[in-house]
């Protein structure tokens, strides 16, 4: 039952270790962008596991390369050839933009980041990391040294001097009130004058939009602009596209490509939607950068042949099916459906995302200040109605997370926008 379920969670588990819902709730199965609780009441999803299941439940061709590979071989280690990660590698590189690119593969987006921090202090023979403010990027010790969210950072404790940088959330901050073009100039005068002030970094990290801070995100174009200072002074961008990733916001296949313009990212991490569900993060990078370390390593778990196996047939599932056309389709029509609610609700200051990444932050009605009461009121609402969605938020925020399998359809996503529109309104 769940309720002595939840009596031995608590009784095993850290305390630390977070719940949704006041009365926790035991996923059993799933089918399509619907989940089903162990008493039997039916949820539509939209959240996916945080952002991980990627294209559907229950995917028949995830299923299908999981059980047959899984009757071959699950694992081996990267001590020896392994076809299926040489091939999920092999599209990896080519899809990521990044020239002469070498992959390399973990099991989740932490360990992936905590790579690419290893790689790039490595490169540049330094341990000072810029990092965005309201930014999250993993629960290691590395990791949270560079978390820009105070909710998601434990420990000031870490092997890394970070600095932080203004820009990953438009509306608020000092330069909300500015143009989308004044507010790029502004942050950009900011970082030259960081890095008057500090030795040379290594690298600068950043989400395309911000995950954990709650769907925020700079004007396009901000990226490319810190990229033309940061070349100048030889230091490396790394794009965290561990939520963003694998055309989840329907304009692009990767958030970087709306800062594009002066070129990919020097590294990229990756994870959750690739696996669909399976422990799938990686590391992308140019081959001198890949390739800078001078010791031994291996990835015991990384890259073991039943999760490129899944991967695999993921990837191809949503290329084939064009899920980055219906995330922009469907996602577009979902935060137009969820901006024209929202405007009834004086508690939502902002519906503000794209594709099936969409963000509402809640505050106390007539004010900037954040009501993450009335927030868990929404979470509690939209579950109630049939709807599972996340939460998220930092820099004084409350912020609601929708995030659906990108194979979402248009009855399902006008099914979704109103059971939250109820729960939203339900708060006033």
């Amino acid at each position: 039952m769940t309720d002595d379920l939840l009596g031995r969670h608590r009784a095993v588990l850290p305390d630390w270790l977070a719940l949704y819902y006041e009365d926790p709730l035991e996923i059993t199965h799933g089918e399509g962008r619907h989940v089903w609780d162990a008493h039997g009441n039916r949820y539509l999803d939209f959240f996916g596991g945080i952002l991980t299941t990627m294209t559907a439940h229950a995917l028949p061709e995830v299923t299908k390369a999981v059980s047959e590979q899984a009757g071959r071989i699950i694992h081996t280690s990267t001590l020896y050839l392994n076809r299926p990660m040489v091939e999920l590698a092999e599209r990896v590189a080519q899809l990521s933009g990044i020239p002469d690119a070498r992959v390399f593969f973990t099991t989740s987006g932490t360990e992936a980041n905590d790579t690419a921090l290893l790689l790039a202090t490595t490169y540049r023979r330094s341990n000072t990391i810029l990092a965005m403010r309201n930014s999250y990027h993993g629960r290691s010790f590395s990791a949270v040294g560079i978390t820009g969210n105070r909710g998601w950072s434990p420990t000031s404790l870490s092997p890394l001097q970070t600095l932080y940088v203004h820009g990953g959330v438009r509306t608020r901050g000092p330069y909300a009130s500015l143009s989308d073009d004044d507010f790029i100039a502004a942050c950009v005068d900011d970082l030259v004058d960081l890095l008057g002030h500090t030795r040379a970094p290594a690298a600068l990290i950043a989400e395309p939009i911000q995950g954990i801070g709650g769907f925020t995100s700079p004007p396009d174009g901000l990226y490319a602009a810190f990229r033309e200072v940061l070349h100048e002074r030889g230091v490396l961008w790394i794009a965290d596209e561990v939520q963003t990733g694998w055309g989840r916001t329907g304009e692009h296949f990767w958030g970087w490509q709306a800062h594009g313009q002066n070129g990919p990212p020097d590294i990229m991490t990756f994870a959750k939607g690739i696996g669909n569900g399976m422990s799938i993060g990686g590391v992308v990078a140019r081959s001198e950068i890949m390739n800078c370390l001078d010791a031994n390593s291996i990835s015991t778990f990384g890259g073991t042949q039943i999760t490129m196996a899944a991967g695999l047939a993921n990837l191809n599932y949503l290329l084939e099916h064009d899920l980055q056309g219906n995330s922009r389709r469907v996602g577009g029509m979902l935060i137009e459906r969820l901006r024209a609610a929202a405007a009834h609700v004086p508690a939502v200051r902002e519906v503000r995302g794209r594709g099936l990444m969409i963000g509402i932050e809640i505050t106390k009605p007539g004010t900037d200040e954040a009501d993450p009461q009335a927030a868990a009121a929404v979470l509690e609402a939209a579950r109630e109605g049939g709807l599972l969605i996340g939460k998220g938020g930092g820099h004084n925020t409350s912020a609601l997370r929708v995030a659906p399998p990108l194979s979402l359809n248009v009855a399902e996503a006008e099914e979704g926008a109103a059971i939250l529109e109820n729960a939203l309104r339900s708060i006033q």
